[in-house]
């Protein structure tokens, strides 16, 4: 079995988190777990190829952002709320805040979906 890498709460960089969150795929990714529950790559209905959502992923992952558990052939993320509340106390909050009410999020869920 394949082993992820998340880096510790102590690794976590504003800079590597806040470029994480900077694109509108991954913003909208975020958004989707914002609940807390772990959903599984196919849960997302994302306007890009399936490759791009990969490469989306594996950036939001190594960045600390999300939490991936493998099971089967499934990947279920989770948000790392505790972690990124503890190293950055109310920015996943107010990132997601702005988005939510954001043209940009309008924008990108009236997207086509990818051929």
């Amino acid at each position: 079995m394949k082993i992820l890498h998340h880096p510790d709460r102590s690794e976590l960089n504003l800079s590597t988190v806040l470029y994480a969150l900077s694109d509108p795929i991954r913003l909208l990714i975020v958004s989707k777990l914002r609940n807390g529950e772990e959903r599984s790559c196919g849960d997302f209905e994302l306007p890009v190829v399936k490759s791009t959502a990969s490469h989306h992923l594996r950036t939001l992952r190594e960045s600390g952002v999300i939490h991936v558990r493998i099971q089967g052939t499934q990947r279920l993320m989770t948000i790392r709320t505790d972690d990124l509340e503890y190293r950055f106390p109310g920015l996943l909050e107010a990132v997601l805040g702005a988005y939510e009410t954001s043209e940009e999020k309008q924008n990108l869920l009236h997207t086509e979906q990818p051929t």
